[in-house]
């Protein structure tokens, strides 16, 4: 199923989508009719910070009003070729990135909506488009 996406359309990396819930007055936020995606990486990582704290119901509950207000990127087939072919390149370069950063780059490329992420790394894919943040 694809995602309806526009210009203002922007997917959240984890670094990024934990700054926004530890400051709700993000920068990010403030963009007129910005829609917010998270790729399901993104969002398990997030479940797994919330479980993995010491306030886990209170962070969990968080995260999932979090989500709430996002559209959550799903991995398919087409995900799965277009990582696969992703993670061949970064291969050839002798550059390869953690696993579910890859996934996230694959949704992303798929979807061609920009990332927002403050990881280096993800300047190894191409046709990656990246919004630039600072936290």
């Amino acid at each position: 199923m694809s995602i309806p996406v526009s210009g203002n359309s922007i997917a959240l990396d984890t670094s990024v989508a934990i700054a926004i819930l530890a400051d709700p007055a993000h920068v990010l936020l403030s963009r007129p009719g910005a829609v917010f995606l998270l790729p399901v990486p993104v969002i398990g990582e997030l479940r797994y910070g919330a479980l993995n704290s010491r306030r886990s119901a209170e962070n969990l509950a968080e995260v999932e009003r979090f989500v709430n207000r996002c559209r959550a990127l799903d991995i398919t087939a087409t995900t799965a070729e277009t990582y696969a072919r992703l993670r061949l390149g970064l291969k050839e370069k002798g550059k390869p990135i953690p696993e579910n950063d890859l996934w996230i780059a694959a949704l992303c490329v798929e979807h061609q909506v920009k990332l927002a992420a403050v990881d280096g790394h993800f300047d190894a894919i191409d046709e990656l488009l990246r919004e630039t943040v600072s936290l």
